[in-house]
């Protein structure tokens, strides 16, 4: 008996963007279901980034729909996304390297749940705010607690990205966009990042960016490969790394 897939989330309508006479993206058409783990791979210049940049509103298409709940969102800007439930992070962590991991926790928190409380954040002793329930559960979980006093400019790589998945879970987004949260971490920091996202499998949908499928492969439900700006290959990760095209394309074998 087939299991029926998880309302659809997120999805591309022939989306295309050009820049100048490229097509970095080229009518492609995916979709994302709820608390889905997926993961976009492709060689440099494949369209990947691009493609993300798309769904997270940072470039406008040329041609094609984006839609959100079933909702079109292709002219909404980045940050009215995000107020969607949209959280994207980044390749360069996005953090207040001059404050302490729980100070940045703390806005991250109040900056997505209590807006109207943010002017009086920076006028009001954030002792009471540091021990909020969320905020120690989340230095917990994210194995932060050794570091919650440290100013982040004094954190390893590993420790800040940790540090802004945290933050980006913590404002409990429904999508979570990863673009290369693994980029230049050793083994044992991959590892614990991919430690900290699988304790949310099931709860949250998470769209991982790629370049090295190897560090992914284990933790996706869901691969989809691109090459000059189309979809190759959609589904399983071994069916799709073996593939004809993606093994011509991806690992370049005949």
């Amino acid at each position: 008996m087939n299991i029926p897939a998880s309302p659809e989330i997120i999805r591309t309508d022939n989306v295309t963007k050009k820049f100048g006479e490229m097509v970095a993206v080229d009518h492609v058409n995916y979709s994302l279901h709820e608390n889905e783990i997926a993961g976009i791979i492709g060689s440099n210049g494949a369209g990947k980034t691009t493609f993300f940049n798309l769904i997270t509103g940072y470039y406008p298409p040329e041609e094609g729909t984006i839609w959100y709940n079933g909702k079109d969102i292709t002219a909404l800007p980045a940050q009215k996304r995000v107020s969607l439930g949209m959280m994207r992070t980044f390749q360069l962590t996005s953090t207040f390297d001059n404050l302490t991991v729980t100070d940045n926790l703390v806005l991250s928190f109040f900056r997505a749940h209590k807006k109207h409380s943010l002017f009086n954040l920076f006028f009001t002793p954030r002792n009471r705010h540091r021990k909020h329930e969320k905020i120690e559960a989340c230095l917990e979980t994210f194995d932060l607690q050794s570091v919650a006093q440290r100013d982040v400019k004094h954190l390893s790589l590993g420790e800040k990205r940790r540090l802004e998945i945290a933050m980006s879970i913590l404002a409990e987004p429904k999508v979570l966009l990863l673009d290369e949260p693994l980029a230049g971490l050793s083994e044992t920091e991959i590892k614990g990042v991919l430690d900290v996202l699988r304790l949310n499998f099931s709860k949250q949908t998470i769209l991982i960016v790629e370049h090295k499928i190897s560090k992914v492969e284990e933790f996706l439900e869901r691969l989809t490969v691109m090459h000059d700006g189309k979809i190759i290959a959609d589904g399983p990760c071994e069916e799709c790394l073996m593939a004809p095209e993606v093994r011509k394309s991806y690992w370049q074998i005949d």
